[in-house]
């Protein structure tokens, strides 16, 4: 079969997928072909999001009269995808050949073939209908604007309360001028973990009652060593997907149903609790805030987060230690240009990071690595994951070559994350499937791919998070997140 897009086999191939095919190879292999055909001409993309905010991408392809030219509508559209998930954004704004532009609104509207991410950034998330705009002339595309939301300050001086939602339980700490609050004997003031059961409440006055009940948990420890003491600022992260504050896509809340009742209870939440407690609360992705405490462990910035868990999270903050507002949403970001590679279940993509570098990567290659599990539902992903988590410490040589499967991808992605974060010094690692010896061979196969195929990122730190760090950083570190 002809293939107009060229993919590139790579060099260091996954023992258990030898038809993975990198997206960060193609596309230099793309672009390098386009500079040296002296036919290229610019192709300039802005994302917008909410409160005006732009990121920008430039790059090139074919000139529309040359006879590679029929590359590009691929490449364009794995583009696209990568950076609505990367930024998030209801609006895209194109300079380049107009017939790219007309694809690309062919593939987001209701019967297109990204309809999912359409109604996902535009109806669902943004509140706007997706739109993709082209621009004539290349002034006509927006700059790159991230605006004063990006900003945290670290420096601060007082009490505040610092909290991370997940799916099983409430983290909360009480932090004290920039750091985890301590008792005289080193311990921390506060910082716990309390159980709750969001998914399925189907009255959001569950979740108002049980993460205020944290924060008045919080406030009361503090009043106990400080009887004169106030909370200042409130900072938190969750799952899901926010904008300005409000809840727009979150599991913690999926019994909030029909749509209209989770706009109207749901998604104002946390600005209900900021008027409750009358002081300034932010709350942002968990993926940046994981990030963020990366940030502040290591004293500096431009750190990328990576967590390979149920799915893939992903956080970033930059030089400056800023959160940028962008979502950062990788699990939904291509990795792979394979056309036959693994389809998401939820976006029914194929080739996106979650089924990379999660438990579903690594249930999805138990079968290729020839393990039965006959007693273990295929469903049940936390009880495979531990499975192969035990034959690897039985030295089983199956189980190794899943792990070594995931580093080699870890390694060509990692580069094409680069590519895209324009500044990365440090890469931080966490999640279950980074546990134990099976996550040291992750990162010792990506760092051989690295220091072949990619030099110029060999430098890149890898940086894994002690247990101390996992267990208070997170919450601690979301305490820093309101600018007061």
């Amino acid at each position: 079969m002809k293939n107009q897009f060229k993919l590139i086999k790579p060099k260091h191939v996954p023992v258990l997928d030898p038809d993975f095919r990198p997206a960060v190879l193609a596309n230099r292999n793309f672009v390098a072909e386009v500079k040296a055909s002296g036919s290229g001409v610019p192709l300039l993309i802005a994302v917008e999001r909410d409160r005006n905010r732009v990121s920008r991408f430039d790059t090139c392809v074919f000139a529309s009269s040359h006879p590679r030219a029929a590359a590009n509508y691929f490449y364009v559209e794995r583009l696209v995808k990568f950076l609505l998930w990367q930024f998030g954004g209801w609006k895209v704004t194109i300079h380049g050949p107009e017939e790219l532009v007309r694809y690309l609104q062919a593939c987001y509207c209701d019967t297109g073939i990204r309809s999912f991410d359409a109604e996902f950034w535009g109806d669902q998330t943004y509140e706007h209908e997706m739109e993709i705009a082209y621009a004539a002339k290349p002034e006509d595309v927006p700059a790159a604007f991230d605006g004063d939301s990006a900003a945290v300050k670290l420096d601060w001086k007082g009490w505040r309360i610092g909290f991370d939602l997940g799916a099983s339980d409430r983290k909360v700490a009480v932090v004290k001028d920039g750091k985890l609050a301590l008792k005289d004997n080193g311990e921390p003031l506060l910082s716990e973990e309390y159980v709750w059961d969001p998914k399925p409440q189907t009255d959001i006055k569950y979740h108002y009652d049980q993460i205020n009940w944290v924060l008045r948990e919080a406030e009361r420890v503090i009043k106990s060593v400080d009887p004169n003491g106030e909370v200042k600022g409130i900072g938190g992260s969750s799952a899901g997907v926010y904008v300005d504050g409000r809840v727009r896509v979150a599991s913690l809340f999926r019994g909030i149903t029909p749509r209209s009742r989770f706009d109207a209870e749901a998604a104002p939440i946390f600005k209900e609790i900021q008027k409750e407690w009358g002081i300034p609360l932010r709350l942002e992705n968990d993926g940046d805030v994981t990030a963020l405490a990366g940030a502040i462990a290591l004293n500096d910035g431009s750190v990328l987060g990576i967590a390979m868990g149920s799915s893939l999270a992903a956080g970033y903050v930059d030089a400056s230690k800023a959160i940028k507002g962008w979502m950062n949403e990788l699990a939904f970001a291509p990795v792979d240009y394979n056309p036959r590679a693994a389809v998401d279940e939820w976006s029914r993509d194929f080739g996106v990071g979650a089924n990379y570098f999660s438990q579903q990567a690594v249930g999805r290659l138990i079968e290729a690595a020839g393990i039965d599990m006959p007693d273990i539902a295929p469903d049940a992903l936390p009880l495979r994951l531990k499975r192969v988590q035990e034959l690897m410490l039985k030295g089983d040589e199956r189980a190794r070559k899943i792990y070594e499967t995931i580093g080699v991808y870890f390694g060509y992605t990692v580069a094409h994350y680069c590519d895209f974060y324009k500044e990365i010094k440090h890469i931080e690692v966490l999640g279950r499937v980074m546990t134990g010896e099976g996550g040291a061979i992750i990162l010792q196969k990506a760092k051989e791919v690295i220091a072949d195929e990619f030099p110029e990122y060999a430098g890149l730190d890898f940086y894994e998070p002690d247990e101390r760090e996992k267990r208070h950083g997170q919450a601690a570190a979301a305490a820093s997140l309101p600018l007061c």
